[in-house]
């Protein structure tokens, strides 16, 4: 009788699976080196973009934070004469805004936050609005186009002089009421002029940035909606707003922060120190005028707390970070 002898097939695994560790760890730490060097070279060439704006933004938010803590140069107690420095006061300034120029300062914050919030939603609407208008296969939409995006064209101070005509008390606005409202002066009045100036420019770069968004949305997307029995509303919601999504996000973001930074068209629409329209841009600008460069400081370095908090809670909360993350590696 023969006896066969089989080897047992376990001899080689064991051989096996360390060449396959090694392979795998050999593919990841491949993997981790053409990171690492890509991120090398995003690095070399976002540093030169970095520099700039460490010039342009870092230094004078640095310099305007060390000059807040100083006042305004006046006479010396001690020695009767006017000092050649300014001296430092510490919190005194921020003391002051929040207390003795509290009334003024608490108007300029609300203003800036009102006018915020009506003329970014109104112009996200009717951004929204213009974006469809101008995505449509239309006859002559490119004379369309062209003359949604004019508005956004003209420069601001052209646009408060402008408006500033329009709502004169002998105006086209007041004929086409039939009614003599002082628009550019103080009250309410004023803040309708300075928002409705404000929404026909900016709307159109809401729209310029949401058309962006439509035009690489592909057409099969709403051809299958149709066949599914999707109206135009229900397309609307379910799929352009979605989609849209993340650079209708941005623009808000953009408009929102450009927003709270207005300056120029209430300053030249309605005029300075007027307290219907006064931003927390014009109060600065207003303290730095009459040379108390101290307090202006101050107000720049609140304003900009103030535009950086919002900024981050609109990035946080509703998820303005449009560019997807990477997944890290797992190491088998």
């Amino acid at each position: 009788m023969v006896t066969t002898h089989n080897p047992p097939e376990s001899v080689d695994r064991p051989a096996a699976q360390p060449r396959r560790r090694n392979a795998g760890r050999a593919l990841l730490g491949r993997r981790r080196t053409a990171t690492s060097g890509e991120g090398r070279i995003a690095a070399l060439l976002v540093s030169p973009t970095l520099l700039v704006l460490a010039v342009v933004v870092l230094y004078p938010t640095i310099v305007a934070l060390k000059d807040s803590f100083y006042g305004t140069p006046g006479l010396d107690p001690r020695t009767g004469f006017v000092r050649d420095h300014d001296p430092f006061v510490g919190a005194d300034n921020y003391t002051a805004i929040f207390g003795a120029a509290g009334d003024r300062f608490w108007n300029a914050f609300w203003n800036t936050t009102f006018l915020t919030v009506t003329t970014v939603a109104l112009e996200t609407v009717l951004g929204i609005a213009m974006a469809l208008i101008m995505h449509r296969a239309l006859r002559g939409r490119a004379v369309v186009r062209a003359s949604i995006l004019v508005p956004w064209a003209i420069p601001t101070a052209v646009t408060g002089l402008l408006w500033r005509w329009i709502f004169n008390s002998d105006g086209v606005a007041n004929a086409l009421i039939g009614r003599q409202i002082l628009w550019t002066t103080e009250g309410f009045h004023a803040k309708v002029a300075v928002i409705v100036a404000d929404v026909w420019k900016t709307a159109p770069f809401i729209g310029l940035l949401v058309l962006a968004g439509l035009q690489v949305i592909s057409k099969e997307v709403y051809e299958a909606a149709r066949m599914d029995g999707a109206g135009v509303a229900r397309q609307f919601w379910s799929i352009t707003l979605p989609l849209v999504k993340p650079a209708l996000l941005v623009a808000v973001l953009f408009r929102t922060l450009d927003a709270l930074r207005m300056f120029d068209l209430p300053y030249i629409l309605i005029g300075a120190q007027k307290t219907s329209v006064e931003t927390l841009s014009m109060l600065a600008q207003d303290q730095a005028a009459n040379v108390r460069f101290g307090p202006a400081a101050a107000y720049a370095v609140i304003l900009f707390v103030y535009v950086f908090l919002i900024a981050l809670a609109f990035v946080r909360l509703l998820g303005a970070d449009v560019v997807p993350r990477r997944p890290k590696e797992v190491a088998a």
